[in-house]
């Protein structure tokens, strides 16, 4: 019998810490003399309450670690239990969303997908604003820790050839989590304050700075206004550019750097891999704005190097309406947001690794096609890598692509064109934020969706986000059975 209760514990901490942080925007709104900030007291009180009594009805069933089996229920239940209670100021507050809106905007804040239901964020109190950029804030650390702590141990998607990078505290789940957690949250914070100085510096508002700060370094991409990034051209685009790269590096070569051993961070193949495709892009997003489009260079380049990097990222702002950039940009811009950041990093997709385990396994069978008698053993950063590894990562492209292509098709099932099916559906598992069309791409959102589509596309924001295998495993017997 599998026992919920630890799962249960460290769940009810977990919200009830999201509960305290509700105060955050209540504060904001009190200074501001608005009349909304007592919604965010009754959250509070609503969600710290609720948490309190979950951790301790099931206090007495904690232990020194997770099983592998409570690690898989916990990765999950965690961003199920979260945005759920992450919704509630959203249906109290001024917003007045019905449930599934409500629901929505929380679950794409906490896996920093960055779509959003609401309209009219420019004139939103800025406690909502300011809870928008928490929820992301937060999913982007949390994240971090899920990716460099639990994900490994669960061997998801090839996961655990990161298994022993950079921390050698083999022991138990949870305390291994709580020190590379401590050292994580330390880079973190300061990486989001930087950002923030820089966009003050720049000539943001405190408030804009802040928010912006808080969706930037979490790749998460909410704004507080309906034009997104456009509204602030020129030198913040390169400032948010930069920002959003940072993210998308793996930050256990942070702490490495900290800790004085720079080589890691420049040596490291994902990381290599990562700059030199925004740089091809870049470039040839300058080339084609500069010769099609009325651009200037410094303008196409700017442009091209926010916008490609944002969608790679994962962070799902947007400068300009790129709908408007041409069929090739267009479909460029669809497959480069299946590509990803780093492993480790805030971003999301199908991350850089990945994609170089699978190219190393089709050279090394190639290779033994033509030389039969030989033995030629895939590599990933000069180590030879495990046959089990390269069975997850091509469990994981698999799984990947058949949760996109089922989503696709039960969206138009509900109704929607082909266009918005398959870019809604690639933006949700893949945890982008904009997607193509008229309805919910650069220039639009996903506020005029029916409600199936809504539920499906929240669905499909958490399977993305832990990496697909580790949610598909609580839906096998093999799991429930003791």
């Amino acid at each position: 019998m599998l026992d919920v209760r630890p799962v249960g514990y460290v769940i009810g901490l977990l919200t009830a810490i999201l509960g305290a942080m509700m105060l955050v925007p209540m504060m904001v709104d009190l200074y501001e003399g608005n009349s909304q900030w007592p919604v965010f007291l009754e959250s509070g009180i609503i969600t710290m309450l609720s948490g309190g009594l979950i951790a301790l009805a099931c206090a007495n069933g904690v232990t020194e670690g997770l099983t592998l089996r409570q690690t898989f229920l916990l990765t999950t239940l965690v961003w199920v239990a979260l945005p759920l209670f992450g919704a509630v100021p959203f249906i109290l507050g001024e917003t007045d969303a019905r449930v599934v809106d409500a629901f929505f905007e929380a679950m794409s804040g906490l896996t920093t997908t960055g779509s959003t239901v609401l309209t009219g964020l420019d004139d939103l109190p800025k406690g909502i604003l300011l809870w928008r950029g928490i929820l992301q804030w937060l999913g982007g650390i949390g994240i971090i820790v899920v990716a460099m702590v639990f994900l490994p141990e669960l061997k998801v998607g090839g996961m655990q050839i990161f298994r022993s990078e950079a921390f050698e505290t083999m022991g138990k789940i949870l305390p291994r989590a709580t020190q590379i957690a401590a050292q994580i949250s330390v880079i973190y914070i300061a990486i989001t304050l930087a950002c923030l100085v820089t966009y003050l510096f720049l000539g943001m508002s405190g408030f804009d700075a802040v928010v912006h700060a808080l969706t930037t370094v979490s790749t998460g991409g909410f704004s507080n206004y309906d034009a997104s990034f456009g509204t602030f051209q020129g030198a913040p685009e390169y400032a948010a550019s930069i920002f959003m790269i940072l993210a998308a590096l793996p930050f256990v070569r942070y702490v490495q750097l900290v800790n004085g051993n720079a080589t890691p961070l420049w040596r490291d193949s994902q990381v290599r891999v990562f700059l030199s495709i925004i740089a091809v892009l870049v470039l040839v997003t300058t080339l084609i704005l500069t010769s099609i489009f009325p651009h200037h260079w410094e303008q196409a380049m700017r442009e091209g190097l926010f916008n490609i990097t944002s969608i790679m990222s994962g962070t799902g702002y947007a400068s300009v309406d790129y709908m408007q950039w041409g069929g090739f940009l267009v479909i460029m811009f669809f497959f480069i947001g299946l590509i990803g950041g780093c492993a480790g990093s805030t971003a999301c997709s199908v991350k850089i690794f990945r994609y170089q385990l699978l190219f190393a396994s089709i050279r090394s069978q190639i290779r033994t096609i033509h030389s039969p008698s030989g033995i030629f053993t895939p590599r990933y950063d000069g180590r030879p890598v495990g046959q089990d590894v390269l069975s997850s990562v091509m469990s994981f492209f698999v799984l990947f692509t058949v949760s996109l292509g089922a989503l696709a098709v039960l969206l138009s099932f509900t109704g929607l064109d082909f266009t918005t099916s398959v870019s809604g559906a690639a933006t949700a598992i893949a945890n982008i934020g904009p997607g193509l069309g008229d309805i919910i791409g650069p220039a639009g959102n996903f506020s005029t969706l029916n409600d199936t589509a809504k539920w499906l596309l929240a669905a499909g924001m958490l399977v993305g986000r832990l990496e697909v295998l580790a949610v598909y495993a609580l839906f096998t017997v093999n799991f429930w059975r003791a």
